[in-house]
């Protein structure tokens, strides 16, 4: 599943930040990200997921 949530940060970043983080501060930093440029989307999705993903293993 991680590696279909990262591809989806490539492909649409908004998306991956909402299914990763519902609606939150973080979706609508990426959606305005997003449309200031594809790229700064991407490095803030991949961002958002890393450290979600970083959280959930410090607790386990």
């Amino acid at each position: 599943m991680k590696i279909v949530r990262f591809l989806l940060a490539i492909v649409l970043p908004p998306l991956a930040v909402f299914l990763n983080s519902g609606i939150s501060s973080a979706l609508l930093i990426n959606v305005l990200l997003t449309l200031l440029g594809w790229v700064p989307g991407i490095i803030h999705a991949v961002w958002v997921l890393q450290k979600t993903e970083e959280r959930q293993t410090e607790v386990y």
